[in-house]
């Protein structure tokens, strides 16, 4: 069961995995590894606080079990307790046999840390933006701008809101690369905080609130799903809602061979430069079609009936009242 459960999370298919190593903990609760599998499940489905959970209870079973020690640190850092994080990784860091992979890690949250003590905060109604000094003031204060006016936009698209403050922090170029590790093509990035790259946007200011408004729906589509969706839907609606000009996407789409979304429900971060500019096209015209075809309604109640972890092909029937077969066949041609 353990060997079924660790080959399902390799196919990306997070909930059956997460099933049988639930399975087999009812047949053996006190094996940490199987707690530790549990917690990499609940992980990649973004299920922090479950995740947290297996490995308290795998260390209490075995508190020098490496595996999970190492799990512990990121989801403690993506939970936001990056000094949590910096604590378990200096105790792993001490007696790991993997001294160089845990050593860069640490250090990179080392320096992650030190420039959280260095940064200062603007706050808007619901966002609270971090920016490392008096250079960088103004813009953050067109990123609040920019972030209020995509809120206004969205919710009103989705008929949702965000439900607490929402964390941005404005990075240097070099600073983003090194604290998210995002393929080189990424203009930023959503972990529980909005993360972005300067890159010149006082010059931009079209392009900031692109980037911002996307960043924002991916914070939005997180307070209606906790748990992973598919990529190409959660992408699909922060790249449709992003601004609203796709034809550039419906040009990258006709001059391509069009993508199934089946194949794009996994993390695009896998994808070359032009390979990622076809997905999130595709994604964001599907998005589209379902936002024409149902409303943003609809969109954000598939959303969150997936988040509550109702079948994908049960959800979509019905919110967007026919099959994921048929959607996709009308979509293709």
């Amino acid at each position: 069961m353990e060997s079924a459960a660790w080959n399902a999370l390799a196919n990306g298919q997070n909930k059956t995995a997460a099933d049988i190593f639930r399975q087999a903990l009812a047949s053996n609760p006190n094996n940490a590894q199987l707690h530790v599998g549990a917690a990499t499940a609940a992980y990649a489905d973004q299920r922090d606080e479950d995740a947290k959970t297996e490995l308290d209870r795998a260390l209490a079973l075995d508190p020098k079990l490496a595996s999970a020690r190492q799990l512990m640190g990121r989801v403690l850092h993506r939970k936001g307790d990056l000094l949590g994080a910096i604590r378990v990784y200096e105790s792993l860091a001490r007696d790991s046999a993997a001294e160089t992979a845990t050593q860069a890690t640490l250090d990179r949250w080392r320096r992650e840390f030190d420039l959280q003590l260095r940064m200062q905060q603007v706050f808007g109604d619901r966002f609270a933006v971090s920016f490392e000094g008096p250079a960088e003031e103004a813009i953050a204060a067109k990123a609040v701008a920019s972030l209020t006016r995509a809120l206004d936009r969205v919710c009103g698209i989705l008929n949702t809101y965000p439900t607490r403050t929402i964390p941005v922090v404005l990075y240097t170029t070099e600073q983003f690369t090194d604290i998210t590790r995002a393929p080189a093509w990424a203009a930023a990035a959503y972990d529980g905080t909005i993360r972005v790259p300067m890159r010149g946007a006082l010059d931009d200011e079209a392009e900031l609130d692109r980037v911002l408004a996307h960043e924002f729906t991916h914070a939005l589509v997180h307070t209606l799903a906790a748990s992973a969706i598919p990529t190409w839907l959660n992408e699909g609606v922060a790249t449709a809602l992003e601004s609203t000009d796709l034809d550039w996407a419906r040009r990258t789409v006709h001059q391509a061979k069009p993508v199934p979304l089946n194949v794009l429900s996994r993390s695009f971060g896998r994808f070359t430069g032009g390979q990622a500019r076809l997905a999130y096209a595709t994604s964001a015209l599907a998005v589209q079609r379902m936002l024409d075809e149902a409303g943003g309604i609809a969109v954000a109640n598939l959303i969150h009936d997936l988040g509550d972890g109702v079948d994908f092909e049960t959800a979509f029937a019905k919110r967007i009242q026919r099959s994921f077969d048929a959607f996709q066949s009308s979509f293709r041609e």
